[in-house]
């Protein structure tokens, strides 16, 4: 039995002002797949992914985090979930209903303790999708998102309390206390994770690759095309994950990574990794040494979207 009421993670939507290089980015550096386009809305796919879209991109004149779609098991869990989050206080946006986004299906919306748009659905259409071949790097599937927050330990807690997410592990420094808390709702090590930022920003939006191979080559294809690279290629002690982050064209950090680790419910126990040893951040000590630098490339700017629901 699952203990949260959460699958997993469906797609991320984000507004951005150059949405032009935005769209051009996913499609033609990324790797991804249009699926749609709307007027300044366009819909985007992982060819591995049963999902009908991992990203949606809308023209806004100031960059946001829009919306984060998780998935349920089916409309009682929804219907559940949506009482029981009303009933402990939680803002909702909208009562379930059926959804008018590509896919269909049937959810709703609210938001999380700092004001993000989250989605919570089931019954969306089936997208054709399937399998990446051998050396094929494009991405097989939204992997996670990272979250940052002034006040993480709270943030961590709500999505404890009212999702039931449980925590995997957490990264912490010797003098800053705690700087990442990786959570689960499945047997996936995490599909959100928590960073200690200066304000309410999306962190990073990461994507899974076939395998080491394709990682590395999605990697390479990256750097060879001049997109800006922030940190990696390297392997993360917390979840053992790969990692290449890049800035997209609106200054967003995008992740390239594999083989992140699932956990078995009955024996895992959270671990907390000491960021002031450099195998934490990579095990393999290929990647540049995490610093100041880096951790500011995604601070990102403030999101001003807080409590404030994206256009449906």
């Amino acid at each position: 039995m699952s203990f949260s009421p959460i699958t997993h993670l469906r797609h991320v939507d984000i507004a951005v002002p150059d949405y032009d290089k935005q769209v051009e980015f996913y499609a033609k550096h990324w790797g991804l797949a249009t699926t749609g386009d709307e007027r300044d809305v366009s819909y985007f796919a992982a060819e591995g992914s049963p999902e009908q879209y991992i990203v949606r991109v809308r023209k806004a004149a100031e960059k946001r985090l829009d919306l984060i779609s998780l998935g349920a098991a089916d409309r009682a869990a929804v219907d559940g979930l949506a009482a029981r989050l009303g009933s402990e206080g939680v803002q909702l946006i909208n009562e379930p209903d059926i959804l008018q986004t590509p896919g269909g299906g049937y959810g709703f919306r609210f938001f999380d303790l700092e004001g993000r748009t989250i989605e919570v659905s089931s019954d969306v259409e089936t997208r054709k999708h399937r399998k990446i071949e051998e050396k094929e790097d494009i991405p097989v599937r939204l992997s996670h998102v990272v979250f940052n927050s002034p006040e993480p330990e709270k943030m961590t807690a709500w999505y404890e309390q009212h999702l039931n997410f449980r925590l995997s592990d957490t990264n912490t420094h010797p003098r800053m206390g705690g700087l990442f808390w990786f959570l689960r709702c499945s047997d996936q090590h995490h599909s959100i994770a928590i960073s200690r930022g200066p304000h309410t920003a999306l962190n990073h939006v990461s994507f899974e690759l076939r395998g080491l191979d394709e990682y590395l080559y999605g990697s390479g294809r990256l750097m060879r095309a001049g997109v800006p690279k922030i940190w990696g290629p390297g392997r993360h002690r917390a979840g053992d994950n790969t990692f290449t982050y890049f800035h997209d064209p609106n200054g967003n950090t995008m992740e390239y990574t594999t083989e992140l680790a699932t956990i078995d419910e009955d024996t895992w126990h959270p671990s907390i990794y000491d960021v002031s040893d450099p195998a934490t951040s990579d095990v393999w000590g290929i990647a540049e040494t995490a610093d100041e630098w880096i951790s500011k490339q995604m601070f990102n700017d403030p999101d001003k979207g807080q409590f404030v629901a994206p256009p449906m």
